[in-house]
């Protein structure tokens, strides 16, 4: 009997928990309209490319996959969005965020779109990392890294959308 309800307020206890943790990455993000300003890690400086002058860009290098999520929590990605492993998104050091990307994966030529919403890799060599649906999407979370071309074709999200060189 009182293990019973040691186990009934443990769970509760736990319910909480796993609620609150929801709750506390949602709300109004950390930015609005679009995030570019500079910033360091690592010691190093980083130059996000404005929001008017990023659409067509492109860029090739190494990608990897990467996740978040916790026991209890997800954590949350630069511009405050929930981690999600199973969304189409992603990282890049210097492009604004949000943006929207064409990912092709050059070993296979598998594509897909993402979205970016986190900053990284700070790995050299490395210019994407993407969520484990992403990775799996573009064929390489088994190998865990590839080689990629990305393209963004829109930056800013609602009305901030941006589609087009400015």
């Amino acid at each position: 009997m009182v293990m019973n309800r040691l186990f009934r307020k443990l769970a509760g206890t736990l319910a909480a928990l796993v609620i609150l943790s929801g709750l506390s990455s949602c709300g109004t993000p950390n930015y609005k309209g679009y995030k570019y300003s500079a910033y360091t890690i690592r010691g190093q400086r980083y130059y996000p490319i404005p929001p008017n002058q990023a659409v067509g860009f492109e860029h090739r290098g190494g990608a990897s996959w990467y996740d978040e999520r916790g026991f209890f929590t997800s954590g949350t990605t630069a511009i405050g969005d929930k981690f999600r492993a199973g969304s189409m998104a992603g990282a890049h050091k210097t492009l604004p965020l949000p943006c929207r990307v064409k990912v092709t994966n050059l070993r296979n030529g598998k594509t897909a779109i993402i979205r970016i919403n986190d900053r990284g890799p700070f790995i050299a060599g490395r210019v994407l990392d993407v969520t484990p649906a992403a990775a799996k999407k573009l064929g390489f979370k088994k190998q865990g890294i590839t080689d990629v071309h990305l393209k963004v074709i829109s930056v800013g999200d609602g009305k901030y959308k941006i589609t087009r060189r400015r």
